[in-house]
């Protein structure tokens, strides 16, 4: 339980796709198990009933909502674990049990005021079965994406790469389009930049007989920053993301930095103001790094 949460379980779109698939899994149930409850006041029909009931389910969603906004946010800043998540989600049903107890015993009927306790008890039980539940199968349908995703690394009968060899692990980077589906294939040593253009990006990279060759697929430039965080590609600019051991030259004119790639084929690259540190750190580091393995090229900056 105290292994890392993998990144999956954190995207976007599967926080997104948990939160819809979740509410839709409640109200299924939900309107199964009102005839069999002696608790339930949810309604359709009556006015002041169903007044009640969509506010109810406005707010439980907006809970869900702004709970899995705040994990987002938190999964971007920290690691998460398997217990963190678990407690996580079991915070967000006593959160939404607690507001249906206080709904049913001191909005609905006030008058006959029911003991809180087994109204919260049964709000528990039931609201187990309508969140755990398909919180446990979107995560295990993430689970079989993800690895499905994996199975399409071993195959490049229909993938673009940079040669035709078997990639040694760690020396390919692997780029996918926005349905999952692994589209580019290429030495790290042989990709110099990645450009953004709406909703695609253009990768550029040489090929095996050394020439420049560009692919475009359709891809958020975000998802390839995320993918390799802690990698050589680093964000310069809104448009841009660079391989730093490709960086020959990182100079500054008036208010810029720009960075001059080992390629005579290809033009300087912003850094734009909120990439400056990034980039700086990546390329004293990968200077540090090149002077202790000794002198494979020389220092331009």
């Amino acid at each position: 339980m105290q292994r890392k949460l993998p990144s999956y379980f954190l995207g976007k779109n599967q926080l997104v796709g948990t939160v819809i698939f979740s509410v839709l899994f409640a109200l299924i149930f939900l309107n199964i198990y009102i005839p069999f409850s002696d608790t339930a006041w949810f309604r359709l029909g009556n006015s002041q009933m169903f007044l009640f009931t969509a506010g109810f389910a406005f707010i439980s969603i907006l809970i869900l909502v702004t709970s899995r906004v705040v994990m987002y946010k938190v999964g971007r800043i920290v690691e998460m674990t398997y217990l963190g998540y678990v407690l996580w989600c079991i915070l967000e049903l006593v959160l939404i049990c607690l507001f249906y107890t206080f709904v049913t015993t001191d909005i609905v009927n006030p008058a006959e005021r029911q003991p809180w306790l087994p109204v919260f008890a049964r709000a528990v039980l039931y609201g187990s079965i309508s969140l755990i539940i398909p919180y446990i199968l979107s995560g295990m349908y993430f689970t079989i994406m993800d690895k499905d995703r994996t199975i399409r690394l071993m195959n490049y009968s229909n993938v673009v790469s940079d040669d035709t060899r078997s990639p040694a692990p760690g020396d390919k980077i692997t780029l996918f389009d926005n349905s999952g589906a692994l589209k580019l294939s290429v030495s790290a040593s042989n990709l110099y930049y990645i450009e953004s253009d709406d909703n695609y990006i253009k990768v550029w990279y040489e090929d095996a007989s050394g020439q420049m060759k560009t692919y475009m697929l359709r891809c958020r430039l975000k998802t390839v920053e995320q993918s390799f965080r802690g990698s050589p590609l680093v964000r310069c600019h809104r448009k841009y993301i660079v391989n730093m051991d490709k960086v020959k030259v990182l100079r500054k004119e008036k208010d810029i930095y720009w960075l001059d790639l080992d390629s005579d084929s290809i033009q300087p690259l912003p850094v734009s103001k909120t990439y400056v540190d990034p980039v700086l750190s990546r390329f004293m580091e990968s200077r540090s790094d090149s002077a202790s393995a000794g002198p494979s090229r020389s220092p331009d900056a």
